[in-house]
């Protein structure tokens, strides 16, 4: 199967359902996690019930996020596989209570067509697949269907082993291969190329040279045109350059997302979305100084 054209025109904007859209033309949307998980790697980004949620979620809409994106399943290194069921259980009612009181864009960070399914039956916007649509058969064509943007993203390997000594002869070369060959999979299925977001998976399966290649080289990823997210937030390699451990690791998130907004991402999952939101508006600002001359 050939990949899409390198050539492609970007998309302005990304339809969700109901008739509302993300600007996409040079702007950047900062995505809130609300991980609805006892185990996710940094306690303060879990959400311990729906009123947790929702408080959760109050305030990362006060701080400008774009869009909150809710998981059941951790896919941090060495998680565990969660079932259908209980991911189904975790996500539904906390999705269903954002939908009541605000109109923000929700994702549903799943892998698993029958989670994603009554996520989107809740008012879920957007599927992020840390698999790609590749874990589960049913999943692109149930998106294909109800015309939803997916999340593409890179990993090697499983959560449980993912970090088991992973290795790339070119990291940012076969990361770009694996997504473009991902995001021709999903048009067939009848995906259309502008609803379709790119992650270059930072952190999953990575080395600390690769995630710092990646990020080095994201113009590469977004080279072809699709809009690409990054997720960067208290991840272990900024915790490797800065000894800092999850809790201490906001500046040094704060310098990575300013690093991949230069190389062209346009959405950015963190936990803390009112510095990320600061910090890239003045980034921004100065790159339009710049553009602008004296």
């Amino acid at each position: 199967m050939s990949a899409p054209s390198p050539r492609a025109p970007s998309p302005r904007e990304l339809c969700l359902p109901r008739g509302r859209s993300l600007a996409l033309d040079g702007r950047f949307h900062v995505m809130g996690v609300i991980n609805a998980t006892p185990d996710s790697f940094w306690a303060g980004s879990r959400a311990s019930g729906v009123d947790a949620a929702v408080d959760a979620a109050a305030a990362m809409i006060g701080g400008g996020a774009s869009v909150l994106d809710v998981g059941g399943e951790s896919t941090r290194p060495g998680a565990e596989y969660v079932g259908e069921a209980e991911e189904t259980d975790r996500v539904v009612p906390v999705i269903a209570a954002i939908r009541s009181r605000w109109d923000v864009a929700v994702s549903v960070d799943t892998r698993k067509a029958a989670v994603a399914r009554e996520a989107l039956a809740a008012g879920a916007d957007i599927v992020n697949d840390v698999a790609a649509l590749g874990d589960d058969p049913g999943l692109a064509p149930l998106c294909a269907a109800a015309r939803v943007p997916v999340v593409l993203m890179h990993k090697k390997g499983i959560p449980a082993s993912m970090q088991d000594r992973p290795y790339y002869d070119d990291c940012a070369a076969e990361v770009l291969s694996f997504l473009l060959s991902a995001a021709a999979s999903a048009e067939a299925a009848g995906i259309p190329r502008g609803l379709i977001v790119l992650d270059p998976g930072i952190g999953f399966g990575k080395r600390l040279e690769d995630n710092l290649s990646l990020l080095a080289r994201l113009d590469e990823i977004a080279a072809p045109g699709y809009p690409v997210l990054v997720g960067l937030s208290r991840k272990s390699f900024v915790g490797a350059v800065t000894g800092a451990p999850p809790a201490g690791r906001l500046p040094g998130s704060l310098a990575a997302a300013c690093a991949a907004r230069l190389g062209g991402a346009t959405f950015f999952r963190v936990h803390d979305v009112a510095e990320t939101v600061d910090a890239l508006k003045v980034l921004d600002a100065i790159e339009a100084s710049r553009r602008d001359g004296p």
